[in-house]
Protein backbone atom coordinates (compact mmCIF):
# COMPACT_ATOMS: atom_id res chain seq x y z
CA UNK A 1 0.00 0.00 0.00
CA UNK A 2 1.31 3.43 -0.85
CA UNK A 3 0.07 6.67 0.65
CA UNK A 4 1.31 10.24 0.34
CA UNK A 5 3.95 11.21 2.88
CA UNK A 6 2.11 14.39 3.89
CA UNK A 7 -0.55 12.23 5.56
CA UNK A 8 2.06 10.86 7.97
CA UNK A 9 0.95 7.32 7.27
CA UNK A 10 3.56 4.58 6.72
CA UNK A 11 3.95 3.56 3.09
CA UNK A 12 4.60 -0.05 4.06
CA UNK A 13 1.65 -0.46 6.45
CA UNK A 14 0.49 -4.11 6.42
CA UNK A 15 -3.18 -4.37 5.49
CA UNK A 16 -3.72 -7.90 6.80
CA UNK A 17 -0.89 -8.57 9.26
CA UNK A 18 -2.61 -11.54 10.93
CA UNK A 19 -2.69 -13.55 7.71
CA UNK A 20 0.94 -14.68 7.89
CA UNK A 21 0.64 -15.44 11.60
CA UNK A 22 -2.32 -17.75 11.06
CA UNK A 23 -0.69 -19.61 8.20
CA UNK A 24 2.48 -20.07 10.27
CA UNK A 25 0.74 -21.97 13.09
CA UNK A 26 1.68 -25.65 13.13
CA UNK A 27 -1.33 -27.81 14.00
CA UNK A 28 -0.92 -31.50 14.77
CA UNK A 29 -3.25 -34.27 15.90
CA UNK A 30 -1.10 -36.39 18.18
CA UNK A 31 -0.64 -37.62 21.74
CA UNK A 32 0.66 -35.06 24.19
CA UNK A 33 4.41 -34.82 23.80
CA UNK A 34 7.27 -32.56 24.65
CA UNK A 35 7.63 -28.86 24.00
CA UNK A 36 4.26 -27.44 24.94
CA UNK A 37 4.31 -24.53 27.36
CA UNK A 38 0.77 -25.25 28.47
CA UNK A 39 -1.36 -28.40 28.42
CA UNK A 40 -5.13 -28.15 28.57
CA UNK A 41 -7.24 -30.99 29.94
CA UNK A 42 -10.99 -31.04 29.41
CA UNK A 43 -13.03 -31.53 32.59
CA UNK A 44 -16.75 -32.22 32.40
CA UNK A 45 -19.17 -31.37 35.17
CA UNK A 46 -19.42 -35.02 36.16
CA UNK A 47 -17.40 -38.14 35.46
CA UNK A 48 -13.72 -38.71 36.18
CA UNK A 49 -11.19 -35.90 36.36
CA UNK A 50 -8.13 -36.42 34.12
CA UNK A 51 -5.39 -38.05 36.20
CA UNK A 52 -2.72 -35.77 34.76
CA UNK A 53 -4.22 -32.79 36.59
CA UNK A 54 -3.27 -34.41 39.94
CA UNK A 55 -6.36 -32.71 41.40
CA UNK A 56 -9.50 -34.63 42.31
CA UNK A 57 -12.90 -32.96 41.97
CA UNK A 58 -13.08 -31.72 45.60
CA UNK A 59 -9.64 -30.14 45.19
CA UNK A 60 -10.70 -28.45 41.96
CA UNK A 61 -13.85 -27.19 43.63
CA UNK A 62 -11.82 -25.87 46.56
CA UNK A 63 -9.67 -23.99 44.06
CA UNK A 64 -12.80 -22.33 42.65
CA UNK A 65 -13.14 -24.45 39.51
CA UNK A 66 -16.62 -25.84 38.87
CA UNK A 67 -16.12 -27.25 35.34
CA UNK A 68 -18.71 -24.94 33.85
CA UNK A 69 -18.46 -24.45 30.11
CA UNK A 70 -15.82 -21.80 29.44
CA UNK A 71 -14.23 -21.96 32.89
CA UNK A 72 -10.47 -22.46 33.19
CA UNK A 73 -8.04 -23.01 36.05
CA UNK A 74 -4.31 -22.49 35.44
CA UNK A 75 -1.96 -24.63 37.50
CA UNK A 76 1.54 -23.20 36.92
CA UNK A 77 4.56 -25.45 37.34
CA UNK A 78 8.17 -24.36 37.61
CA UNK A 79 9.95 -26.86 35.38
CA UNK A 80 7.07 -28.44 33.49
CA UNK A 81 4.27 -27.18 31.25
CA UNK A 82 1.47 -25.32 32.94
CA UNK A 83 -1.62 -27.46 33.37
CA UNK A 84 -4.96 -25.84 32.55
CA UNK A 85 -8.27 -27.37 33.54
CA UNK A 86 -10.83 -26.51 30.85
CA UNK A 87 -14.47 -26.64 31.87
CA UNK A 88 -16.81 -28.48 29.52
CA UNK A 89 -20.05 -28.43 31.46
CA UNK A 90 -21.94 -31.51 30.35
CA UNK A 91 -20.03 -33.53 27.76
CA UNK A 92 -19.88 -31.42 24.56
CA UNK A 93 -22.63 -32.27 22.10
CA UNK A 94 -22.05 -29.54 19.52
CA UNK A 95 -19.19 -28.16 17.48
CA UNK A 96 -19.91 -24.74 18.97
CA UNK A 97 -19.26 -26.09 22.47
CA UNK A 98 -15.91 -27.53 21.37
CA UNK A 99 -14.99 -24.28 19.60
CA UNK A 100 -15.75 -22.36 22.80
CA UNK A 101 -13.72 -24.79 24.93
CA UNK A 102 -10.68 -24.48 22.68
CA UNK A 103 -10.99 -20.71 22.75
CA UNK A 104 -11.18 -20.64 26.55
CA UNK A 105 -8.05 -22.79 26.76
CA UNK A 106 -6.11 -20.76 24.21
CA UNK A 107 -6.86 -17.54 26.10
CA UNK A 108 -5.87 -19.07 29.43
CA UNK A 109 -2.58 -20.12 27.80
CA UNK A 110 -2.03 -16.69 26.25
CA UNK A 111 1.59 -16.40 27.44
CA UNK A 112 2.63 -19.55 25.62
CA UNK A 113 3.42 -19.97 21.92
CA UNK A 114 3.15 -23.78 21.91
CA UNK A 115 0.05 -25.25 23.50
CA UNK A 116 -1.57 -28.69 23.62
CA UNK A 117 -5.12 -29.76 24.44
CA UNK A 118 -6.54 -33.16 25.37
CA UNK A 119 -10.31 -33.30 25.08
CA UNK A 120 -13.12 -35.79 24.48
CA UNK A 121 -15.15 -35.11 21.34
CA UNK A 122 -18.46 -36.25 22.78
CA UNK A 123 -21.17 -36.70 20.16
CA UNK A 124 -19.53 -34.51 17.51
CA UNK A 125 -18.14 -36.27 14.43
CA UNK A 126 -14.38 -36.17 14.31
CA UNK A 127 -13.70 -33.92 11.27
CA UNK A 128 -16.26 -31.34 12.42
CA UNK A 129 -14.86 -31.44 15.94
CA UNK A 130 -11.27 -30.94 14.77
CA UNK A 131 -12.22 -27.98 12.60
CA UNK A 132 -14.13 -26.39 15.48
CA UNK A 133 -11.25 -26.87 17.94
CA UNK A 134 -8.68 -25.37 15.58
CA UNK A 135 -10.95 -22.43 14.76
CA UNK A 136 -11.60 -21.74 18.43
CA UNK A 137 -7.94 -21.73 19.44
CA UNK A 138 -6.65 -19.68 16.53
CA UNK A 139 -9.43 -17.10 16.49
CA UNK A 140 -9.18 -16.61 20.26
CA UNK A 141 -5.47 -15.78 20.00
CA UNK A 142 -6.06 -13.11 17.34
CA UNK A 143 -4.85 -9.63 18.25
CA UNK A 144 -4.56 -6.46 16.19
CA UNK A 145 -1.12 -5.10 17.06
CA UNK A 146 0.62 -3.50 14.03
CA UNK A 147 0.27 0.02 15.47
CA UNK A 148 1.56 -0.90 18.93
CA UNK A 149 5.21 -0.07 19.48
CA UNK A 150 5.53 -2.57 22.34
CA UNK A 151 2.99 -5.32 21.76
CA UNK A 152 3.21 -7.90 24.53
CA UNK A 153 0.95 -10.53 23.02
CA UNK A 154 2.61 -13.89 22.37
CA UNK A 155 1.75 -15.23 18.90
CA UNK A 156 0.54 -18.81 18.76
CA UNK A 157 2.98 -20.93 16.77
CA UNK A 158 2.02 -24.52 17.57
CA UNK A 159 -1.20 -26.30 18.55
CA UNK A 160 -1.37 -30.00 19.38
CA UNK A 161 -4.71 -31.77 19.81
CA UNK A 162 -4.75 -35.10 21.63
CA UNK A 163 -8.07 -36.65 20.62
CA UNK A 164 -7.40 -40.30 21.27
CA UNK A 165 -5.93 -41.69 18.08
CA UNK A 166 -5.53 -40.40 14.54
CA UNK A 167 -7.50 -40.58 11.30
CA UNK A 168 -6.70 -40.16 7.62
CA UNK A 169 -9.25 -37.33 7.51
CA UNK A 170 -7.58 -35.29 10.27
CA UNK A 171 -5.30 -33.27 8.00
CA UNK A 172 -8.22 -32.24 5.78
CA UNK A 173 -10.23 -31.12 8.81
CA UNK A 174 -7.30 -29.00 10.02
CA UNK A 175 -6.95 -27.49 6.55
CA UNK A 176 -10.65 -26.65 6.44
CA UNK A 177 -10.30 -24.79 9.72
CA UNK A 178 -7.20 -22.88 8.64
CA UNK A 179 -8.99 -21.67 5.50
CA UNK A 180 -11.97 -20.47 7.54
CA UNK A 181 -9.78 -18.75 10.13
CA UNK A 182 -7.83 -17.09 7.34
CA UNK A 183 -11.04 -15.63 5.94
CA UNK A 184 -12.08 -14.32 9.36
CA UNK A 185 -8.75 -12.70 10.24
CA UNK A 186 -8.63 -10.93 6.88
CA UNK A 187 -12.02 -9.43 7.68
CA UNK A 188 -10.94 -8.61 11.25
CA UNK A 189 -7.72 -6.93 10.22
CA UNK A 190 -9.42 -4.78 7.59
CA UNK A 191 -12.19 -3.69 9.97
CA UNK A 192 -9.74 -2.96 12.80
CA UNK A 193 -7.50 -0.82 10.59
CA UNK A 194 -7.87 2.95 11.22
CA UNK A 195 -9.62 4.80 8.40
CA UNK A 196 -6.56 6.92 7.63
CA UNK A 197 -4.63 3.73 6.94
CA UNK A 198 -7.33 2.05 4.84
CA UNK A 199 -9.18 4.20 2.31
CA UNK A 200 -11.35 2.93 -0.53
CA UNK A 201 -8.37 2.98 -2.88
CA UNK A 202 -6.30 1.07 -0.33
CA UNK A 203 -9.09 -1.50 -0.05
CA UNK A 204 -8.91 -1.97 -3.81
CA UNK A 205 -5.15 -2.52 -3.61
CA UNK A 206 -5.63 -5.12 -0.88
CA UNK A 207 -8.26 -6.92 -2.95
CA UNK A 208 -5.91 -7.07 -5.94
CA UNK A 209 -3.13 -8.55 -3.80
CA UNK A 210 -5.44 -11.14 -2.24
CA UNK A 211 -6.93 -12.04 -5.59
CA UNK A 212 -3.52 -12.77 -7.06
CA UNK A 213 -2.64 -14.92 -4.08
CA UNK A 214 -5.89 -16.81 -3.58
CA UNK A 215 -7.13 -17.31 -7.11
CA UNK A 216 -9.95 -14.88 -7.80
CA UNK A 217 -10.25 -12.05 -10.30
CA UNK A 218 -10.45 -8.41 -9.22
CA UNK A 219 -11.61 -5.41 -11.23
CA UNK A 220 -11.65 -1.93 -9.69
CA UNK A 221 -13.70 1.07 -10.80
CA UNK A 222 -12.61 4.63 -10.01
CA UNK A 223 -14.79 7.75 -9.92
CA UNK A 224 -14.78 8.28 -13.69
CA UNK A 225 -15.64 4.65 -14.35
CA UNK A 226 -18.49 4.89 -11.84
CA UNK A 227 -19.79 8.00 -13.57
CA UNK A 228 -19.80 6.13 -16.86
CA UNK A 229 -21.68 3.24 -15.23
CA UNK A 230 -24.24 5.60 -13.68
CA UNK A 231 -23.60 4.43 -10.12
CA UNK A 232 -25.27 7.45 -8.53
CA UNK A 233 -25.73 5.86 -5.13
CA UNK A 234 -22.02 5.33 -4.50
CA UNK A 235 -21.06 8.61 -6.17
CA UNK A 236 -23.60 10.59 -4.17
CA UNK A 237 -22.32 9.33 -0.83
CA UNK A 238 -18.75 10.01 -1.94
CA UNK A 239 -19.41 13.66 -2.84
CA UNK A 240 -18.27 15.04 0.50
CA UNK A 241 -14.96 13.18 0.57
CA UNK A 242 -11.51 14.11 -0.68
CA UNK A 243 -10.86 10.37 -1.14
CA UNK A 244 -11.87 8.64 -4.37
CA UNK A 245 -14.55 5.94 -4.21
CA UNK A 246 -13.94 2.45 -5.46
CA UNK A 247 -16.26 -0.27 -6.61
CA UNK A 248 -14.33 -3.52 -6.33
CA UNK A 249 -15.74 -6.42 -8.34
CA UNK A 250 -14.55 -9.91 -7.43
CA UNK A 251 -15.08 -13.09 -9.45
CA UNK A 252 -14.26 -16.67 -8.49
CA UNK A 253 -14.49 -19.25 -11.25
CA UNK A 254 -14.41 -22.92 -10.20
CA UNK A 255 -12.19 -25.30 -12.11
CA UNK A 256 -15.10 -27.38 -13.38
CA UNK A 257 -18.55 -26.46 -14.62
CA UNK A 258 -20.15 -24.16 -12.02
CA UNK A 259 -23.05 -25.46 -9.95
CA UNK A 260 -24.59 -22.01 -9.80
CA UNK A 261 -23.89 -18.30 -9.86
CA UNK A 262 -23.98 -16.49 -6.53
CA UNK A 263 -23.70 -12.75 -6.01
CA UNK A 264 -22.30 -11.30 -2.76
CA UNK A 265 -22.62 -7.58 -1.98
CA UNK A 266 -20.70 -5.87 0.82
CA UNK A 267 -21.21 -2.41 2.27
CA UNK A 268 -17.82 -0.70 2.30
CA UNK A 269 -18.18 2.61 4.11
CA UNK A 270 -14.55 3.05 5.11
CA UNK A 271 -15.50 5.67 7.69
CA UNK A 272 -18.98 6.94 8.43
CA UNK A 273 -19.25 10.40 9.96
CA UNK A 274 -22.93 10.46 9.07
CA UNK A 275 -22.31 13.15 6.47
CA UNK A 276 -24.47 16.26 6.85
CA UNK A 277 -26.61 14.19 9.27
CA UNK A 278 -23.54 14.14 11.51
CA UNK A 279 -23.28 11.41 14.13
CA UNK A 280 -22.73 12.40 17.76
CA UNK A 281 -19.14 12.07 18.99
CA UNK A 282 -19.76 8.99 21.12
CA UNK A 283 -18.25 5.50 21.43
CA UNK A 284 -20.34 4.26 18.50
CA UNK A 285 -18.89 6.98 16.28
CA UNK A 286 -15.43 5.71 17.22
CA UNK A 287 -16.38 2.33 15.77
CA UNK A 288 -17.33 3.74 12.39
CA UNK A 289 -14.00 2.66 10.93
CA UNK A 290 -15.75 -0.74 10.99
CA UNK A 291 -18.63 0.40 8.78
CA UNK A 292 -16.93 -1.50 5.98
CA UNK A 293 -17.27 -4.77 7.87
CA UNK A 294 -19.62 -6.19 5.24
CA UNK A 295 -17.17 -5.59 2.42
CA UNK A 296 -14.37 -7.02 4.59
CA UNK A 297 -16.41 -10.18 5.21
CA UNK A 298 -17.05 -10.68 1.48
CA UNK A 299 -13.37 -10.18 0.66
CA UNK A 300 -12.36 -12.58 3.43
CA UNK A 301 -14.75 -15.21 2.11
CA UNK A 302 -13.34 -14.90 -1.41
CA UNK A 303 -9.86 -15.62 -0.04
CA UNK A 304 -11.07 -19.08 0.93
CA UNK A 305 -13.12 -20.13 -2.10
CA UNK A 306 -10.39 -21.74 -4.21
CA UNK A 307 -8.73 -23.66 -1.40
CA UNK A 308 -12.05 -24.87 -0.01
CA UNK A 309 -13.04 -26.30 -3.39
CA UNK A 310 -16.08 -24.12 -4.04
CA UNK A 311 -18.02 -25.33 -7.09
CA UNK A 312 -20.24 -22.30 -7.74
CA UNK A 313 -19.20 -19.21 -9.65
CA UNK A 314 -19.21 -16.36 -7.16
CA UNK A 315 -19.24 -12.65 -7.91
CA UNK A 316 -18.71 -9.95 -5.31
CA UNK A 317 -19.33 -6.22 -5.28
CA UNK A 318 -17.57 -4.15 -2.61
CA UNK A 319 -19.00 -0.63 -2.59
CA UNK A 320 -16.33 1.48 -0.95
CA UNK A 321 -16.17 5.14 0.09
CA UNK A 322 -16.17 7.19 3.23
CA UNK A 323 -19.17 9.36 4.17
CA UNK A 324 -17.98 12.85 5.11
CA UNK A 325 -19.48 16.32 5.61
CA UNK A 326 -18.08 19.12 3.45
CA UNK A 327 -19.20 21.91 1.19
CA UNK A 328 -19.54 19.36 -1.60
CA UNK A 329 -21.38 16.71 0.42
CA UNK A 330 -24.77 15.41 -0.65
CA UNK A 331 -27.61 17.01 1.25
CA UNK A 332 -30.99 16.15 2.72
CA UNK A 333 -33.50 16.61 -0.04
CA UNK A 334 -31.09 15.69 -2.83
CA UNK A 335 -32.21 13.10 -5.35
CA UNK A 336 -29.68 10.50 -6.52
CA UNK A 337 -30.08 8.27 -9.56
CA UNK A 338 -28.88 4.73 -9.00
CA UNK A 339 -27.60 2.33 -11.62
CA UNK A 340 -30.69 1.16 -13.50
CA UNK A 341 -32.44 4.50 -13.25
CA UNK A 342 -34.19 4.41 -9.87
CA UNK A 343 -34.33 7.89 -8.32
CA UNK A 344 -33.78 8.13 -4.56
CA UNK A 345 -34.70 11.05 -2.34
CA UNK A 346 -32.17 11.53 0.45
CA UNK A 347 -33.95 12.09 3.75
CA UNK A 348 -30.93 11.30 5.91
CA UNK A 349 -27.29 11.21 4.81
CA UNK A 350 -26.52 8.74 7.60
CA UNK A 351 -28.64 6.13 5.80
CA UNK A 352 -25.87 5.84 3.25
CA UNK A 353 -25.07 2.12 3.19
CA UNK A 354 -28.25 1.24 1.35
CA UNK A 355 -27.47 3.95 -1.20
CA UNK A 356 -24.06 2.57 -2.15
CA UNK A 357 -25.42 -0.97 -2.33
CA UNK A 358 -28.33 -0.03 -4.60
CA UNK A 359 -25.93 0.22 -7.55
CA UNK A 360 -24.49 -3.21 -6.77
CA UNK A 361 -27.90 -4.88 -6.79
CA UNK A 362 -28.56 -3.50 -10.26
CA UNK A 363 -25.19 -4.75 -11.49
CA UNK A 364 -25.70 -8.18 -9.92
CA UNK A 365 -29.03 -8.57 -11.69
CA UNK A 366 -27.42 -7.53 -14.95
CA UNK A 367 -25.01 -10.44 -14.45
CA UNK A 368 -28.00 -12.82 -14.11
CA UNK A 369 -26.88 -14.26 -10.80
CA UNK A 370 -29.03 -17.06 -9.41
CA UNK A 371 -29.18 -15.45 -5.97
CA UNK A 372 -27.85 -12.47 -4.02
CA UNK A 373 -26.68 -12.25 -0.42
CA UNK A 374 -25.72 -8.85 0.94
CA UNK A 375 -24.00 -8.13 4.23
CA UNK A 376 -23.85 -4.73 5.84
CA UNK A 377 -23.43 -2.87 9.11
CA UNK A 378 -26.69 -1.25 8.15
CA UNK A 379 -28.90 -0.18 11.06
CA UNK A 380 -28.55 0.65 14.72
CA UNK A 381 -32.02 -0.85 15.04
CA UNK A 382 -30.49 -4.31 14.50
CA UNK A 383 -28.28 -3.78 17.55
CA UNK A 384 -31.20 -2.46 19.60
CA UNK A 385 -33.48 -5.37 18.71
CA UNK A 386 -31.05 -8.31 18.72
CA UNK A 387 -28.05 -7.14 20.74
CA UNK A 388 -24.41 -7.72 19.97
CA UNK A 389 -24.39 -11.46 19.32
CA UNK A 390 -27.12 -11.99 16.73
CA UNK A 391 -27.32 -10.58 13.22
CA UNK A 392 -30.63 -9.68 11.61
CA UNK A 393 -31.59 -11.85 8.64
CA UNK A 394 -34.24 -10.92 6.10
CA UNK A 395 -34.96 -11.82 2.51
CA UNK A 396 -37.45 -12.37 -0.27
CA UNK A 397 -36.84 -16.10 -0.67
CA UNK A 398 -37.22 -18.79 1.99
CA UNK A 399 -34.66 -21.02 0.32
CA UNK A 400 -31.92 -18.40 0.47
CA UNK A 401 -32.83 -17.35 4.00
CA UNK A 402 -32.70 -21.00 5.10
CA UNK A 403 -29.33 -21.47 3.37
CA UNK A 404 -27.87 -18.49 5.24
CA UNK A 405 -29.34 -19.75 8.48
CA UNK A 406 -27.80 -23.21 7.93
CA UNK A 407 -24.34 -21.70 7.39
CA UNK A 408 -24.91 -19.50 10.42
CA UNK A 409 -25.42 -22.62 12.53
CA UNK A 410 -22.29 -24.29 11.13
CA UNK A 411 -20.04 -21.32 11.88
CA UNK A 412 -21.75 -20.27 15.14
CA UNK A 413 -22.38 -16.79 13.75
CA UNK A 414 -25.99 -16.45 14.91
CA UNK A 415 -28.62 -14.83 12.70
CA UNK A 416 -32.30 -14.39 13.49
CA UNK A 417 -34.89 -13.94 10.76
CA UNK A 418 -37.04 -10.83 10.92
CA UNK A 419 -40.13 -10.43 8.73
CA UNK A 420 -39.85 -8.53 5.47
CA UNK A 421 -43.18 -6.90 6.25
CA UNK A 422 -44.30 -5.18 3.07
CA UNK A 423 -46.95 -3.14 4.87
CA UNK A 424 -44.04 -0.94 5.97
CA UNK A 425 -42.97 -0.28 2.37
CA UNK A 426 -45.10 2.87 2.17
CA UNK A 427 -42.78 4.51 4.70
CA UNK A 428 -40.20 4.72 1.91
CA UNK A 429 -42.50 6.54 -0.49
CA UNK A 430 -41.25 9.87 -1.80
CA UNK A 431 -43.21 12.81 -3.17
CA UNK A 432 -40.52 13.66 -5.72
CA UNK A 433 -38.60 10.44 -6.45
CA UNK A 434 -39.15 6.72 -6.92
CA UNK A 435 -38.15 5.90 -3.34
CA UNK A 436 -36.64 7.59 -0.29
CA UNK A 437 -33.72 6.25 1.72
CA UNK A 438 -35.37 6.40 5.14
CA UNK A 439 -38.55 5.07 6.68
CA UNK A 440 -40.31 6.04 9.88
CA UNK A 441 -39.06 5.97 13.48
CA UNK A 442 -39.83 2.27 14.04
CA UNK A 443 -38.82 -1.06 12.46
CA UNK A 444 -35.68 0.51 11.03
CA UNK A 445 -34.01 -2.81 10.22
CA UNK A 446 -37.06 -3.94 8.26
CA UNK A 447 -37.53 -0.70 6.32
CA UNK A 448 -33.83 -0.68 5.41
CA UNK A 449 -34.22 -4.23 4.07
CA UNK A 450 -37.34 -3.16 2.16
CA UNK A 451 -35.26 -0.48 0.46
CA UNK A 452 -32.80 -3.16 -0.69
CA UNK A 453 -35.70 -5.42 -1.67
CA UNK A 454 -36.72 -2.79 -4.23
CA UNK A 455 -33.39 -3.27 -6.00
CA UNK A 456 -33.19 -7.06 -5.55
CA UNK A 457 -36.32 -7.40 -7.67
CA UNK A 458 -37.31 -10.99 -8.38
CA UNK A 459 -33.84 -12.45 -7.75
CA UNK A 460 -33.75 -14.72 -4.67
CA UNK A 461 -32.06 -12.64 -2.01
CA UNK A 462 -31.04 -12.69 1.64
CA UNK A 463 -29.78 -9.77 3.72
CA UNK A 464 -27.54 -9.86 6.80
CA UNK A 465 -27.50 -6.76 8.99
CA UNK A 466 -24.36 -7.09 11.13
CA UNK A 467 -24.41 -3.68 12.83
CA UNK A 468 -24.64 -5.39 16.21
CA UNK A 469 -22.22 -8.24 15.59
CA UNK A 470 -19.38 -6.36 13.88
CA UNK A 471 -17.40 -5.99 17.12
CA UNK A 472 -17.17 -6.93 20.78
CA UNK A 473 -16.02 -4.69 23.63
CA UNK A 474 -14.11 -7.49 25.34
CA UNK A 475 -12.91 -10.99 24.57
CA UNK A 476 -15.82 -13.39 24.25
CA UNK A 477 -15.02 -17.02 23.50
CA UNK A 478 -13.39 -17.08 20.03
CA UNK A 479 -14.43 -13.47 19.37
CA UNK A 480 -11.44 -11.31 20.21
CA UNK A 481 -11.89 -7.75 21.39
CA UNK A 482 -12.47 -5.43 18.44
CA UNK A 483 -13.73 -6.43 15.02
CA UNK A 484 -15.17 -9.95 14.95
CA UNK A 485 -14.97 -10.60 11.20
CA UNK A 486 -18.59 -11.73 11.50
CA UNK A 487 -19.90 -13.15 8.25
CA UNK A 488 -16.64 -14.11 6.53
CA UNK A 489 -16.79 -17.76 7.63
CA UNK A 490 -20.56 -17.82 7.15
CA UNK A 491 -20.35 -16.56 3.56
CA UNK A 492 -17.51 -18.96 2.79
CA UNK A 493 -19.58 -21.89 4.02
CA UNK A 494 -22.63 -20.65 2.11
CA UNK A 495 -20.69 -20.23 -1.14
CA UNK A 496 -19.14 -23.71 -0.80
CA UNK A 497 -22.60 -25.22 -0.52
CA UNK A 498 -24.34 -23.07 -3.10
CA UNK A 499 -26.03 -24.65 -6.10
CA UNK A 500 -28.69 -22.98 -8.21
Amino acid sequence: MTRSADKLIPTDFPAVPALAAVEAVQVSIAPLGEGAGAIGLGVSSDGPVPERLAFDRPALTAAGFEAKAGATLVLPRADDPDLIAVGLGDAPTTAAALRDAAAAFARAAARHAHIALRIELGDVDRPTAISALVEGALLARYRYTPLKSDAKDVPLTSLTLDLGGESDADAAAVRTAIIAVRSAVIARDLANTPPGHLTATDMADVAVELGERFGFEVETFDRQALIELGCGGLLGVNQGSVEEPRMIVLRYRPSGGPTGKLGLIGKGIMYDSGGISLKPSDPMHLLMKMDMGGAAAVLGAFAGLRDSGGTAEVLGWLMCTDNMPSGAAYKLGDVLTARGGTTIEVKNTDAEGRLVMSDAFALANEQNVDAIVDIATLTGAALVSLGGHIAALLGNDDGMVDAVRASSAVTDEPAWQLPLERKYRSQLDSDIADISNLGGPYAGTITAALFLDHFAGKTPWAHLDIAGTMQVDKDDSWRSKGATGFGARLLLDLAKRFAS
